[in-house]
Formats: C-alpha cells, sequence, structure tokens
C-alpha cells in the first residue's frame, strides 16, 4: 500500500519536457503515408480489400504513434515521468539512482533500468563533440605569446557535449538536487499503456483472421 504524499510548502516548478523533435517528424510523416495508402484502398478497393486496409491502419497508427511521436521525458523538482512506447514509469528523484548514456539513455532506480525513448544517442555527435573539446584543449595549452590566445580565453569553457550527454547530464543534478525533498520520496510506479497495446493488437488479429479468409 502506498503511502498518501504529505503537501509541502516548497515550490515545485513546470516541468521540463525532453522529446525528440526528428521522431516527432518522422511520426507525422508516416501518419500521412499510412493515411493516404489505406485511405485509397478504402476507396478504391474490392472486396475484402476496404477492411484489410483499415484493420492495417487500426494496427499501424497506434504503433506509429508509440515508437514516433509519443516518448518524451517530463522532469520537475520532484519527480521524473518517463513516456516510452508502452508504459509509463514514475520516478521519484529518491528513488533514483543514476541517470546515464552509454549507447542509449536510462535511469537506474530500484535495481531496475528504463530506458529514455525520446532521448535518442548519437554516436557520431558524440565522437564530433569529444574531437570540438580536444581541439578547444589544445588551443587553450599555446603560448600566451600567441596572437590569438586572448580571443580564446573570451570564449566560453564549458565542455562541449553531445545533445543526448547534456539532457542525461541536466538529469542527473535536478536528481541529485531534489532526493532529499519531501515530494520527492516514495517509489519507482509503472503503468502499461493499454490505450495504446489493445487497438494495435486488435487490428493484428482482425488483419489476420481477413487474410485467412481471403
Amino acid at each position: 500500500m502506498s503511502s498518501q504524499q504529505q503537501p509541502t510548502d516548497e515550490p515545485v516548478y513546470d516541468d521540463r519536457v525532453y522529446r525528440s523533435s526528428m521522431g516527432v517528424v518522422s511520426g507525422v510523416l508516416l501518419l500521412a503515408l499510412t493515411a493516404w495508402l489505406c485511405g485509397d484502398a478504402v476507396v478504391r478497393g474490392s472486396g475484402n480489400s476496404p477492411w484489410i486496409a483499415l484493420a492495417v491502419a487500426l494496427c499501424a497508427v497506434p504503433l506509429i504513434v508509440a515508437f514516433t511521436i509519443r516518448p518524451a521525458v517530463f522532469a520537475n523538482d520532484d519527480r521524473m515521468r518517463v513516456r516510452n512506447p508502452f508504459r509509463i514509469i514514475e520516478l521519484p528523484w529518491a528513488a533514483v539512482d543514476a541517470v546515464r548514456a552509454g549507447y542509449s539513455a536510462e535511469v537506474l532506480a530500484e535495481g531496475s533500468k528504463y530506458q529514455l525513448w525520446s532521448v535518442p544517442v548519437s554516436l557520431r555527435e558524440r565522437k564530433k563533440a569529444n574531437r570540438q573539446q580536444l581541439r578547444r584543449s589544445a588551443q587553450s595549452r599555446r603560448e600566451p605569446g600567441d596572437p590569438g590566445a586572448g580571443a580564446r580565453s573570451a570564449a566560453p569553457s564549458e565542455p562541449m557535449r553531445a545533445g543526448a550527454d547534456r539532457i542525461v547530464d541536466e538529469l542527473q543534478a535536478m536528481a541529485e538536487r531534489g532526493a532529499e525533498r519531501p515530494g520527492a520520496q516514495g517509489g519507482v510506479r509503472v503503468r502499461w499503456s493499454y490505450e495504446i497495446i489493445a487497438p494495435a493488437l486488435a487490428g493484428a488479429l482482425i488483419l489476420i483472421v481477413l487474410i485467412a479468409l481471403r
């Protein structure tokens, strides 16, 4: 039985939202393509073709939304909410052990690992950022008499980081700051997204039946 969260006087600000803009664009394009192809089959098809097209749309649309538009990470001072294709994971900061990015971005909590689908890791971008950081470090070690030394010393000194690594650093910093807040206590909660799973399964089953009856 979960304990009731006690109200606190500490301010909680609006969620920061992290999602892949490329994923959203891809999802919109795929949805438009699916609507065009299935709509054309419904209007022009004969026999079972319109029904097959509708079953394909019923199965494909939730999956497209699940893997492209839906994934997002919401974070505030008390907790992080991870919306993955088929699950929603709510993690109070006190339950978070670490947020890290290797080949994928993930959060470790209570002995489990949860992937952050909305924070894609680009190894190419990471290598590029590392090369730029090495180049900047080499330039900063030049002799003081170098004509460009003054201009370089005025440049910002923040380390170059890939986009996913910057996001992971922000989430890790929020977890460390918020772990002691009264509103950040509690355990991890996981909820399956049946609003995505149910129509996709229904469409797949209808499609199998229609193909078997052809």
